[in-house]
């Protein structure tokens, strides 16, 4: 099967890459997710907003810029999910992986550099998730080209960025802009700068259905590699057909702290711990929601969440859901990418 596809909630398959998870940072409500939904596999949390049309990224969502593009890595795929306030969607991941540098999926669980201490309120460590990537569309204010947050990725390989076919499936290459090594969007007086990379080539899965974000998954392919470090590093992918039953995992984001107008952007990179949901216990939970009792759960799909007050939101859309690796401490697998919730 090609790139998995995203809608509520969804997986990672192995092979090379192209998790779709989410919209552009929605939480997006595709013919709907159940309401002990499981929740995108991307997108997070709560936290201040940046000032401007999309908080977090200043004025119109200001952000900066600067990136060869690689052989495409392996697609093969599929998908899952569901969200609910109490729970979100998720894209399954649908590539399988080869040859990874072995320092892949390394979280920093305690940062780089420095640890924040006291009330985080949900944000991350500097530098804890390295493959984490903001994905930004060029606008122009007031005579002045400025990056408007659109949604997130992850870094599957240095020239290859893995996001939801709703984010980027109707942009030109040439507006959009990767940036790497993010955290706080509004200070560039960081331990590391961030890297820009522009597009040279978005790919979605061939069977995406925007409807219902069914094969939501995308690739985006870079002008030049990223510089591995320790705050820019690639995400592992998982061999085909693991299974993340009720594994804990995290999702990471800039998305609002909450659904509607009245929600902002965050400053700081969120995370949110989320523990996938067995498909069959998902695909009850959602028929007890609008989505009516003859609800299919599309296969492309993983569900992650279910706990009352954890849920990404809107601007999570294409952030990856990353688990744990049995038996290698502080490495993650993407299991998937925020697509959809209810």
């Amino acid at each position: 099967s090609q790139p998995g596809g995203a809608g509520q909630a969804g997986g990672q398959n192995t092979g090379g890459q192209g998790k779709v998870p989410a919209g552009t940072g929605t939480g997006s409500q595709p013919s709907g997710a159940g309401s002990p939904g499981g929740q995108n596999t991307a997108g997070t949390g709560p936290g201040a907003a940046g000032p401007g049309k999309q908080p977090g990224y200043g004025g119109s969502g200001h952000l900066g810029g600067g990136g060869t593009k690689p052989s495409p890595p392996g697609v093969k795929g599929s998908g899952g999910g569901s969200k609910d306030r109490t729970g979100q969607g998720t894209t399954q991941s649908p590539f399988t992986a080869s040859a990874q540098p072995q320092k892949c999926g390394l979280r920093n669980v305690d940062g780089v550099g420095f640890r924040i201490t006291g009330d985080k309120d949900g944000e991350s460590e500097y530098g804890e998730f390295p493959w984490m990537v903001a994905i930004l569309k060029q606008e122009k204010a007031l005579d002045q080209i400025i990056h408007v947050y659109q949604c997130g990725g992850s870094l599957i390989h240095p020239s290859v960025v893995l996001t939801a076919a709703h984010c980027v499936q109707d942009k030109s290459p040439q507006d959009i802009t990767l940036r790497l090594g993010e955290w706080d969007t509004q200070t560039k007086n960081e331990m590391f700068d961030y890297q820009d990379r522009k597009a040279v080539e978005i790919v979605t899965h061939p069977e995406f259905y925007k409807g219902g974000l069914f094969n939501d998954v995308a690739l985006v392919f870079l002008d030049k590699p990223a510089e591995l470090m320790d705050t820019v590093n690639t995400i592992c992918l998982p061999p085909a057909d693991f299974n993340f039953d009720a594994s804990r995992c995290f999702a990471s984001g800039w998305g609002k702290d909450v659904f509607g107008k009245q929600g902002t952007y965050q400053v700081i990179l969120k995370k949110i711990e989320l523990p996938v949901m067995p498909r069959a216990e998902c695909q009850t939970a959602l028929r007890t929601t609008r989505l009516g009792r003859r609800f299919k759960l599309h296969s492309s799909f993983i569900c992650a969440g279910g706990e009352k007050g954890r849920d990404t939101c809107k601007g999570d859309g294409g952030s990856p859901l990353v688990c744990p690796i049995p038996g290698s401490v502080n490495h993650y697998y993407q299991a998937g990418m925020v697509a959809w919730g209810i």
